[in-house]
This record gives structure tokens, sequence and C-alpha cells, in this order.
């Protein structure tokens, strides 16, 4: 399945367009290499996706073409989520 489709349907990220945007910029990483949107994704591989200050780690454990919102989070198990602390005092 394509990168950008898996995390629409995983909802991990809420729109194609977005997912296709922020892979293409090199934010996200599948098993530590930079992938893009049209990169393939299987059971097993995995995530990192850099949201600004916020570094999610996720494993795919299923792929389908399809999912229910409440069946969404089946599709991966997340390895980390850490945010990074910023200098600023505000």
């Amino acid at each position: 399945m394509r990168l950008d489709k898996f995390l629409k349907v995983s909802r991990l990220v809420k729109r194609r367009s977005v997912a296709k945007e922020i892979a293409d910029k090199g934010r996200i990483l599948i098993n530590g290499k930079p992938g893009k949107s049209a990169s393939s994704v299987d059971i097993g591989d995995q995530l990192t996706l850099l949201f600004g200050n916020r570094t999610l780690v996720v494993t795919i454990t299923d792929v389908r073409d399809t999912t229910k919102k409440d069946d969404a989070a089946s599709l991966y198990k997340i390895d980390s989520d850490e945010k990074t602390k910023t200098d600023s005092p505000f």
C-alpha cells in the first residue's frame, strides 16, 4: 500500500493530500530511511513521523484499503511518542 494512503486510512494524518505533502518533504521515515508518498509500506514496517516538535514512531500491524474510525488504531502500534522541548519561555 502507498505510504500516503496508509497514513490516511490509519488516521495518523487527517487528509491524504497532507500526508503526501509531509512525506514528500522528507518528514516521514520508513524503517529509518526517508519515504516518499508513493513508497510502499507493509506489515512490520516502522514509520517515524516528524510533526514540528513531536516525533511519533509506529509499527504497522495491519494494512487495509478502508477502515472505520473506531478500528483505525488497530492498524498500527505506537512505539514512542515524544515531544521535543523548546528553549522558548512561551
